[in-house]
């Protein structure tokens, strides 16, 4: 081989790591004072997305969400007017239509590493708002920002993404046992939209019950890492919330009946704060400790896998995504 075809070039590249997110539950569905929604959230360390972006010859992907991942760079390149092309390799994504927010998180991960190669300055709600994420929650985007535990204040009038009202450490020794299901698939697209308004209206005496958790038992349980309160406070919040939101998962909180068996068995065995992942199919159950954790894992996996679901243990992510240089090696010809 020549030492013209040996020789190398190095092309700056971007690789950028995203935090999956847990939508927990809504504040306010009601929306008599002026604001609906209102979303409690949690960045989490696994599952993540992780991609590279270059600059190429054409818009390329590859990898899984790569026809996402295509669509995303090619709308941020248009949105920004800008001249050069770009090739985005996917080497992991977050399952999609999990309830886990893959789309959103492989949106902000393309658009932020797009701007940071051109040089330009990034906020992820602008990024979310630019490819019209965050219609109803801001938790998405403040998961890639900030990591986390986040509370939003819900949409008002404006057609801006909700205010981030609370930011906060999630403790280090918690743990979160997710319950997959790879089976399924939880309403998005289209079919979301039209599930939201044939929802039936949500009582006022509700909405005001699961604000008074939040502030009162919620907030303080998490603050004096007090997860027995966290916990009560998150089961009744995802009792009250997903009993409205059963009509439009077959008349049930739980859109995998067997994510919903599972998490009961959980909740049996010691685990907290048990619920379904924004539409599902994702549950989760939260734990004290790493060791409790592994002790629940290890004592259901085996009935898990007969059911055709993944249990994985994840811990609160208080980072956003990182974003950073990388090298690409390419032979010059």
């Amino acid at each position: 081989m020549s030492a013209l075809l040996q020789r190398q070039q190095s092309t700056r590249a971007l690789r950028v790591l995203a935090p999956a997110r847990l939508h927990l539950g809504f504040l306010d569905l009601n929306g008599g004072l002026g604001r609906r929604y209102g979303s409690i959230g949690l960045a989490v360390d696994t599952p993540a997305t992780e991609l590279c972006l270059r600059r190429a010859q054409g818009f390329s992907s590859s990898g899984p969400e790569s026809e996402r991942a295509l669509k995303a760079v090619r709308r941020f390149a248009e949105i920004l007017a800008l001249e050069g092309q770009y090739s985005v390799e996917v080497a992991r994504a977050i399952p999609a239509h999990a309830g886990l927010g893959s789309g959103t998180q492989l949106a902000l991960a393309v658009g932020a590493a797009l701007m940071t190669l051109e040089g330009l300055s990034w906020q992820a709600q602008r990024l979310g708002e630019l490819v019209e994420r965050g219609a109803r929650s801001a938790i998405g985007m403040a998961a890639f920002e900030q990591g986390g535990f986040i509370i939003d204040g819900g949409r008002g009038a404006s057609d801006r993404a909700p205010p981030v009202l609370v930011r906060a450490d999630f403790p280090v020794d918690w743990r979160v046992l997710l319950i997959l299901d790879q089976t399924a698939a939880g309403v998005h697209g289209d079919r979301e939209t039209e599930a939201f308004a044939a929802l039936p209206p949500f009582p006022d005496s509700a909405a005001s019950r699961l604000c008074r958790l939040v502030l009162m038992r919620l907030l303080p349980g998490l603050k004096e890492t007090d997860i027995a309160a966290f916990g009560s406070a998150l089961s009744e919040i995802q009792d009250i919330v997903g009993g409205h939101f059963a009509a439009a998962q077959g008349g049930s909180k739980w859109t995998s009946r067997g994510v919903g068996r599972m998490a009961s068995r959980l909740a049996e065995a010691g685990a907290h704060g048990i619920g379904q992942s924004s539409w599902g199919p994702t549950g989760f159950a939260f734990v004290s400790s790493a060791d409790e954790a592994a002790r629940l894992y290890h004592s259901l996996v085996e009935d898990a896998t007969a059911e055709g679901l993944e249990i994985r243990i994840a811990s609160g992510r208080n980072t956003g995504a990182h974003v950073e240089p990388m090298l690409i090696k390419k032979a010059n010809t």
